[in-house]
C-alpha cells in the first residue's frame, strides 16, 4: 500500500506535472506571449512612431505613407521572419538530440548551416567577378535559394558518408557533419579573406545571421518551408520517441528504424536549410530551445516538439528585438572605428551572448 501511494504521489511532485496536464493551456499562453513579443518587435525602431501611429499603420489608415512602408514592409516581415525561423531551428535541433540521443547536438550537426552559407558567399565571391559589386541585390530570390540548395546538399553528403552496411552509423553521422562542416566553414573563410570590404559585409551577414533588411520576399522564401518541414517533423514525433528507446526496441514496436531515422534527417535538414536560406547562420537557438523546452515538458517528443517551436521562436524574436534595440555608437567611440551611427548588431551576436553561457551550463552538467 505504500509503495503505490508513493507511485500515486511521484509525478505530482515533478515540476513539469503542472504543464504536461494541461499542455494545451501551456501552448495556449505561449501563443499569447508571442502575440505580446510581435507587438513589441512591430512598436521598437529606430523610428519612432506613437501607438496611434502604429494602430492607423496597421489598419492603412496612416496619415503619412512612411508610416505605413515602416510597419508593414520593414517591421511586420522582419518579425514573422525571426519568429518563423527560430520555430524551424528549434524544431530541427529538437529532432537531432532525439535522433542521436546527445543532448549538444544543434542544427548545425549535419552541416547544413555551413553547406548553405558556403553556397551564398561562393555565389556573392563569383558574381562580383563578373558585375559590379554594389549592384547585386541582397533582396532577391537567388541567394536564399543558393542557401537552401547548399544546405540540403551538404547534408545529403553527410547522410550518404555515415551510411555503414545500409545502416546509418550515428557516431558516424556526428562526426562527418562535424568534418564536413569544418570544411565548408574553412572554405567560406577563404572567400571572406579574398573579398573586396563591401563584399565582406555582405558574407558577414550570412555567416554571422541576420535579420536585418528581411522583407516580404524573404518570408515568401521561408513560409512554403516552413509549410512543408514544420508539420513533417511534428508528426515524426511518435518515431522519435521509439528511437530515443534504441533500435531493438524501436524495431519490437514495429518502427522501421532506418526508414524512420532517414525521415527525421531529412525533416531536421530541410528545416535548418529553409531557416539558413534567410537568417544565416544564426547559433544557439536549436541548442537552447529544446533544452528549455525538455525540462518543462519531459522527452515525449509529442510536447517536446510544439513547445521547441514555441520557445524557439520567442527566443528568436525576443534576441531580434534586442538587436534593433541594442546600438553600436558606443563601440564607435571606444575603438574609433567608423561605424554608422544608429547601427545595431546582427541578431547572431545576440543568440550567441546569450547561447554560450547555457552551453557551457550544458556542458558542466554532463560532467557531473
Amino acid at each position: 500500500m505504500t509503495t503505490t501511494q508513493r507511485d500515486h504521489q511521484l509525478p505530482t511532485s515533478d515540476p513539469r506535472s503542472w504543464l504536461i496536464r494541461t499542455f494545451p493551456l501551456a501552448l495556449f499562453i505561449g501563443l499569447v506571449v508571442i502575440v505580446g513579443l510581435l507587438i513589441v518587435h512591430i512598436v521598437v525602431g529606430t523610428v519612432e512612431l506613437t501607438p496611434r501611429q502604429i494602430l492607423a499603420a496597421l489598419l492603412n489608415q496612416a496619415d503619412d505613407p512612411l508610416h505605413r512602408q515602416v510597419i508593414w514592409s520593414l517591421r511586420m516581415p522582419r518579425a514573422l521572419v525571426a519568429l518563423v525561423a527560430g520555430g524551424m531551428l528549434g524544431l530541427a535541433g529538437a529532432i537531432l538530440q532525439a535522433v542521436t540521443r546527445n543532448p549538444l547536438a544543434d542544427p548545425g550537426l549535419l552541416g547544413v548551416s555551413s553547406g548553405g552559407v558556403l553556397a551564398v558567399t561562393l555565389w556573392i565571391a563569383i558574381a562580383a567577378q563578373v558585375s559590379d559589386a554594389e549592384s547585386l541585390p541582397d533582396s532577391g530570390l537567388i541567394l536564399p535559394i543558393l542557401a537552401l540548395i547548399g544546405g540540403l546538399t551538404t547534408a545529403s553528403l553527410v547522410y550518404t558518408l555515415s551510411r555503414q552496411r545500409g545502416t546509418t552509423n550515428m557516431v558516424r553521422l556526428v562526426l562527418t557533419g562535424v568534418l564536413v562542416g569544418g570544411l565548408c566553414s574553412a572554405m567560406t573563410s577563404l572567400l571572406l579573406l579574398w573579398a573586396s570590404e563591401y563584399n565582406v559585409q555582405r558574407m558577414l551577414r550570412w555567416t554571422i545571421g541576420s535579420t536585418a533588411g528581411r522583407v516580404w520576399v524573404h518570408w515568401h522564401t521561408l513560409w512554403p518551408a516552413a509549410l512543408l518541414a514544420l508539420p513533417l517533423g511534428l508528426a515524426c514525433a511518435g518515431i522519435a520517441n521509439g528511437l530515443q528507446l534504441g533500435d531493438e526496441m524501436a524495431i519490437s514496436l514495429g518502427i522501421r528504424v532506418e526508414r524512420g531515422r532517414a525521415m527525421l534527417l531529412f525533416a531536421a535538414a530541410l528545416l535548418t536549410a529553409g531557416a539558413v536560406a534567410v537568417v544565416g547562420n544564426v547559433g544557439f537557438i536549436g541548442l537552447v530551445g529544446p533544452h528549455m523546452a525538455r525540462r518543462l515538458a519531459g522527452s515525449d517528443g509529442r510536447r517536446l516538439f510544439p513547445l521547441s517551436v514555441l520557445l524557439s521562436g520567442m527566443l528568436l524574436l525576443l534576441a531580434d528585438i534586442l538587436a534593433r534595440t541594442l546600438s553600436l555608437d558606443w563601440l564607435g567611440r571606444l575603438t574609433n572605428l567608423p561605424i554608422p551611427e544608429g547601427a545595431g548588431l546582427p541578431v547572431g551576436v545576440i543568440t550567441a551572448l546569450l547561447g554560450a553561457p547555457f552551453f557551457l551550463y550544458l556542458l558542466l552538467r554532463q560532467q557531473k
